[in-house]
């Protein structure tokens, strides 16, 4: 392009526009003219360029205010990026890939589109696993250490991890010269992907291993013992480092995350650090008051119900819920009292509640309850 277009044109934005709107609109058009999206297109390769050349001016306060003083002119005859020179989309990437996701050297771009790999510059960390622990709250309330029974990679033993024969190691592979990739031009850009030969290790097994076809890992079962701490919560994830699969050789195992899943309580309902537990009383417990044993997560405790109590009331027993994690609080256990209606009396309970009944109606003014339901609507 012999001349170069307005900055605030090319990302679609007027000149008042934010940081924020300058800097999703330049991950849009990005986004429209990546490479991997438009491959051997070399119209959308320079308007990748384009655009990449007006965020790099316009993204940065000091530049943008000497673009909007002097034009172009600010950055001198080549136009933006105040003298700097991106020669390949890999300097791009290295530039903005962090307004993708990812860190500088583009990982954020290629994990969007799925067809770029960067070289790996050394060893790759094991596999991070992921398994989900059922607990109960009596579990969750004390912490607990379980052993759970799961497949993971492991060194492969007859070839102790080399991916050769009788433990021969890898040579350099002579594709890509031991890079691990090669390079491909695509319109104003060179592109580097992954080496064909080698898979972007960089290197290569003349005679693979018979029992691991040249992984230099297998998958066995074992055992691994999880503490969990009290309190966790449901959906949280316990992570154990270094109980994932098997890394490379000079690499470290990658981590087991365990999701903890709570169980349902016959008893008992949570809500964060709080127990809920509904409990039956007579009649007469929350007319005249009672002190009475409660179920707890950890044994009965003695609690005080006022007289008068009415169904459905809250009752507070401060200390008795769950903990907070990494933390010495605890919640509390909730109470919420109802009123059990016997089925079975006898001759005499029936007597006392008749004159009991009769004495209510007495005292208010001979008209029930229901009665002054029915003349309210009436």
């Amino acid at each position: 392009m012999s001349e170069k277009r307005d900055y605030y044109e090319v990302l679609g934005v007027d000149r008042n526009a934010a940081e924020a709107d300058i800097k999703r609109a330049y991950r849009k058009l990005a986004l429209e003219h990546h490479p991997d999206r438009n491959q051997g297109d070399e119209k959308a390769a320079a308007q990748f360029k384009e655009a990449a050349e007006a965020y790099d001016v316009l993204g940065d306060g000091e530049k943008r205010r000497q673009y909007d003083q002097f034009g172009h002119a600010a950055f001198g005859q080549g136009g933006g990026f105040a003298g700097r020179q991106f020669s390949n989309i890999e300097d791009i990437f290295s530039a903005f890939g962090d307004i993708f996701g990812g860190g500088g050297g583009g990982g954020g771009f290629g994990d969007l589109f799925g067809g770029r790999q960067r070289a790996r510059s050394g060893p790759r960390q094991g596999r991070d696993l992921r398994i989900v622990l059922d607990l109960t709250l009596e579990e969750i309330d004390q912490g607990v250490e379980r052993t759970v029974s799961l497949k993971r990679f492991e060194i492969c033993k007859p070839c102790k991890g080399t991916g050769g024969e009788d433990g021969a190691k890898p040579i350099t592979c002579d594709t890509c010269g031991g890079q691990g990739r090669v390079q491909r031009s695509q319109g104003f850009f060179t592109m580097a992907t992954a080496c064909p030969a080698c898979g972007g290790a960089g290197s290569k097994v003349e005679r693979p291993c018979a029992s691991c076809r040249g992984a230099g890992k297998m998958q066995r079962k074992g055992e691994i013992k999880i503490p969990i701490p009290a309190g966790v919560e449901e959906g949280m994830q316990v992570r154990q480092q270094g109980a994932g699969d098997v890394g490379e050789p000079g690499a470290p195992r990658g981590d087991l995350y365990c999701v903890v899943q709570e169980r349902d309580h016959k008893v008992f309902q949570r809500s964060g650090p709080d127990v809920l537990a509904e409990i039956p009383f007579s009649f007469t417990q929350l007319a005249l008051g009672d002190k009475v044993e409660i179920p707890t997560l950890r044994g009965k405790v003695e609690m005080t119900i006022p007289a008068g109590t009415p169904g459905g009331k809250i009752l507070r027993l401060r200390g008795q819920g769950l903990p907070v994690v990494e933390r010495s609080t605890r919640g509390d256990q909730l109470v919420r009292v109802f009123i059990e209606v016997p089925t079975k009396m006898t001759d005499r309970q029936k007597e006392l509640l008749t004159e009991f009944a009769q004495i209510e109606h007495e005292k208010d003014g001979n008209e029930t309850f229901f009665e002054k339901i029915a003349n309210y609507f009436s």
